[in-house]
C-alpha cells in the first residue's frame, strides 16, 4: 500500500485550480463537475472534464479523457513521470486505468466515500498485488471541489422538484 499524503505544494495547489477549472466548464454541459490535469516536467499535457453525458459513454469520465489526451500528446501508452490532479477521488476504472498508464502521482480533491478507489472504498493505486501503485495526496482543495459537486447536486434536485410540481 502506497502512502498516502496529506500535505502538499503550492504547485500542487496551483494545478488544483486549473482541475477546478476543468470542473467548472461540465455543468454548462449538463455534466457532473469534475475536471482533471495531467502534467509532466511542471507543465499540463492534457486536461479534460466529465463527457458522460456528452459522449453518452460511460467511461468518458474526467481522468479517462485526460488520459487518452496525455498519451496523444506524448505518442506513448505510458505516463511515467506524470501527476494527474483531478477534483475528486476516482473509481475503480479511472484507478485501474491510471495503474495501467504507470502515472507515478494522484493529486485529487474531495473524498468519494461512495465510488472512491484510492483509499475511500477500495485502494487500487496502492494496491501492492498489482504491477504499478501510485503516490497518492489528498484533500487539496477538498472543500472547494466538494462544493462544486454538492451544489451541482442540489440545483440538479431543485430543478427537478420544479418540474415534478410543474407536471402534476
Amino acid at each position: 500500500m502506497v502512502e498516502t499524503i496529506l500535505n502538499y505544494s503550492a504547485s500542487d495547489d496551483f494545478f488544483m485550480q486549473e482541475a477546478i477549472a476543468e470542473a467548472m466548464k461540465a455543468p454548462s454541459y449538463g455534466e457532473v463537475p469534475v475536471g482533471a490535469v495531467i502534467v509532466r516536467n511542471g507543465e499540463i499535457i492534457a486536461r479534460a472534464h466529465n463527457l458522460v453525458e456528452t459522449e453518452k459513454a460511460s467511461s468518458a469520465h474526467a481522468e479517462m479523457v485526460a488520459i487518452a489526451r496525455a498519451e496523444e500528446a506524448l505518442g506513448a501508452k505510458w505516463l511515467s513521470g506524470c501527476t494527474l490532479y483531478v477534483t475528486l477521488e476516482p473509481c475503480s476504472m479511472c484507478a485501474g486505468a491510471m495503474v495501467l498508464a504507470r502515472i507515478d502521482r494522484l493529486c485529487y480533491g474531495a473524498d468519494d466515500p461512495k465510488n472512491g478507489a484510492c483509499g475511500s472504498v477500495l485502494d487500487v493505486t496502492g494496491n501492492a498485488s498489482l504491477n504499478h501503485s501510485i503516490e497518492v495526496t489528498r484533500g487539496i482543495r477538498g472543500a472547494e471541489c466538494g462544493g462544486l459537486l454538492s451544489d451541482f447536486f442540489r440545483r440538479r434536485r431543485e430543478e427537478n422538484a420544479a418540474l415534478k410540481k410543474k407536471n402534476q
